[in-house]
C-alpha cells in the first residue's frame, strides 16, 4: 500500500478539494483546505497528486487505511496461484502406465493447475515423432472433458510438449 500525503505533509499552494461526501468544493489553497478538514475533525488526504491542480480529499484517514488493508487482504484471500506439473511420458509408453499418467493429469487438472505433457526422445527415438504424436493426441483426448489444449504438441529439441489448462467450471 502506498503511503498518501495528509494534512501537513500536503505542501502544493492550491489543491482542488473534494469534501467527504464526495462533492466538489472546487480549488483553493492548501492552508485553508487543512482548516475546513480541522473544523470537520477529519484528515486531508492527497489522493490524486499527479492531476493539475493535486486532487485532495477531506477524510477520516483511519478508517480509510483499516477499509483499503481489509480490501487487500480480502483480495489476496481470493488469490488462486495456478501451478505447472508436469507430467513426462515416453515414446513406446504401455497402455496402463499411460492411464495412470492420466489419472495424475485429470487430479491436477481438477486441483485447477495447468499440466505440462513431455516426452523425451533418447537415442533412435527421434525417428518416431509420428508415435509420439499419436500418444500426446490420446492424452489430451483421455483429458479432453477437464482441460482444453494451451499449446499444441511440438517438437522442440529432442522433446516434444504440450501444455493443457483446466476448464471453467459453471
Amino acid at each position: 500500500m502506498k503511503e498518501q500525503q495528509i494534512n501537513d505533509a500536503i505542501r502544493d499552494r492550491e489543491i482542488r478539494v473534494v469534501s467527504e461526501t464526495g462533492e466538489q468544493l472546487g480549488i483553493m489553497p492548501s492552508a485553508r483546505a487543512l482548516q475546513l478538514a480541522e473544523s470537520k475533525n477529519l484528515d486531508l488526504v492527497k489522493i490524486a497528486p499527479l492531476a493539475k491542480p493535486p486532487v485532495c480529499k477531506i477524510m477520516d484517514y483511519g478508517k480509510y487505511r483499516f477499509e483499503q488493508s481489509r480490501r487487500e487482504k480480502e483480495q489476496r484471500k481470493n488469490q488462486r496461484i495456478v501451478e505447472l506439473k508436469e507430467i513426462r511420458l515416453s515414446v513406446g509408453i504401455d497402455k496402463h502406465d499411460l492411464d495412470t499418467k492420466i489419472g495424475h493429469a485429470l487430479r491436477f487438472l481438477e486441483a485447477g493447475h495447468k499440466v505440462k505433457v513431455s516426452i523425451r526422445f533418447r537415442g533412435r527415438e527421434m525417428a518416431h515423432a509420428n508415435l509420439a504424436n499419436k500418444t500426446m493426441a490420446n492424452f489430451a483426448e483421455a483429458c479432453a472433458e477437464q482441460s482444453s489444449i494451451e499449446r499444441q504438441p511440438k517438437l522442440e529439441g529432442r522433446q516434444m510438449l504440450m501444455f493443457l489448462t483446466p476448464k471453467n467450471k459453471q
